[in-house]
């Protein structure tokens, strides 16, 4: 099993930045895709971005390509999700996801592992 938590999520002025952080533990990430989704208020979640955890291949959505940059630390076993020029429609909870399949995928049935979310707020 995995186990993901995620942080660094808070209050932001549009324009403004935020670092997400997803810490894995249990088993190792190797072989493992990761994934960042987010839910908006009243919306389902989506896909956001995703990264081959053995190698470097990175997908990401197109409402945010150009702004957000997902990365790792195998090291650390961490996922990053850096955020930059946001916008209040990136309110959202944001949860990082863990996939067997090495090429990262986009959707939401191929990620078996969820943490519990850190809510990002962009505020005007």
């Amino acid at each position: 099993q995995v186990q993901l938590e995620e942080s660094g999520g808070g209050l932001v002025q549009a324009g403004g930045s935020l670092r997400l952080s997803c810490a894995a533990s249990g088993r190792t990430l190797s072989n493992y895709g990761m994934g960042w989704f987010r839910q908006a208020p009243g919306k389902e979640r989506e896909f956001v971005a995703a990264i081959s955890w053995s190698g470097g291949t990175t997908k990401y959505a197109d409402a945010v390509k150009g702004r957000f940059t997902i990365s790792r630390d195998n090291a650390k076993n961490t996922v990053y999700l850096e955020m930059n020029s946001l916008d209040t429609k990136d309110t959202a909870v944001c949860y990082c996801a863990a996939s067997a399949n090495t090429v990262p995928p986009m959707d939401r049935p191929s990620y078996s592992y969820w943490g519990q979310g850190t809510q990002v707020t962009v505020s005007s």
